[in-house]
């Protein structure tokens, strides 16, 4: 089956403007994007250094703000975290966070974590770039503890609570969780914790590899249910392209529009890459 197409950078750049962005969405919704998706970067290095992704004056909304405000003007289109990095969030306080912006949008939250890379933006918020997977993986059972435990309790290295409760709970029973990153322990914590996966900026052979280390990662861990299969290519897509990927068990392309351009050009981009143009498979 072809993917579905979903659209990154819905926060930052022209769509860090409120009215573009909202009416960027809207035009996705309209033409059958399944998702819109929204980085995280909390700060950023200034001067730039690598690998940050972008300049330190890139206009970059807070990605659950801009969500709520775009849940708002939506009405059935999937919003999604691209990805919020986990270890920089306190985690009871993203757990109420995301819980409300399920309820609020109706139930179409995809949450997209991971354990981050940036090391001048984590040791600004105050967390050590040593242990952040571990801590990532224990900040995810103690939200999903809060989101579903009849009783919720949590106590780990990390975090540790009890006789605390938090409501509304969520829309979704579960929210649906997708995982970033390319490295084994990354593809483990997607085999072992996630709904999804997300890789990005990945070519079709980059890609093949991914999947192909992901299964691997899945059949060790035992996982029997399927593993949904995210990915933003690294170049424009035509139909052959988004073919090629469902292929190789993508699910949904997230597409990148051009950064720092102007907000016409990304309406346009929007339009020319709208999924039945591609043969993708247009959202219900």
């Amino acid at each position: 089956m072809a993917p579905t197409l979903g659209l990154f950078a819905v926060n930052l750049h022209a769509c860090a403007e409120p009215r573009t962005a909202g009416r960027i969405v809207r035009l996705a919704e309209d033409l059958g994007y399944d998702s819109v998706w929204v980085g995280d970067h909390v700060v950023l290095p200034s001067p730039r250094v690598d690998p940050s992704p972008e300049e330190p004056d890139a206009p970059f909304l807070d990605p659950l703000i801009a969500l709520a405000h775009l849940a708002a003007r939506t009405e059935r289109i999937a919003l999604g975290t691209g990805v919020v990095v986990l270890p920089q969030r306190n985690p009871l306080v993203l757990a109420k966070q995301l819980a409300s912006l399920d309820v609020l949008s109706e139930g179409r939250l995809i949450f997209g974590t991971a354990a981050g890379y940036l090391e001048p933006e984590l040791r600004a918020v105050g967390v050590p770039p040593e242990g952040r997977g571990a801590r990532t993986d224990e900040y995810l059972a103690a939200m999903r503890s809060l989101w579903y435990d009849d009783k919720p309790a949590f106590h780990g290295r990390h975090v540790s609570f009890e006789d605390v409760d938090a409501y509304p709970r969520p829309v979704q029973r579960p929210i649906p969780v997708v995982t970033g990153g390319h490295s084994p322990a990354a593809l483990r914590r997607a085999a072992r914790h996630a709904d999804g996966w997300y890789g990005w900026m990945l070519g079709r052979r980059a890609a093949a590899d991914q999947i192909g280390r992901l299964r691997a990662a899945a059949d060790e861990a035992g996982r029997t249910r399927p593993l949904h299969i995210s990915v933003s290519p690294p170049r424009l897509p035509d139909a052959e392209f988004v073919r090629a990927y469902g292929e190789l068990g993508v699910d949904r392309l997230i597409v990148v529009p051009p950064m720092g351009v102007p907000a016409s050009d990304v309406e346009r981009f929007v339009a020319e890459h709208a999924p039945r143009k591609l043969g993708a498979q247009p959202a219900e």
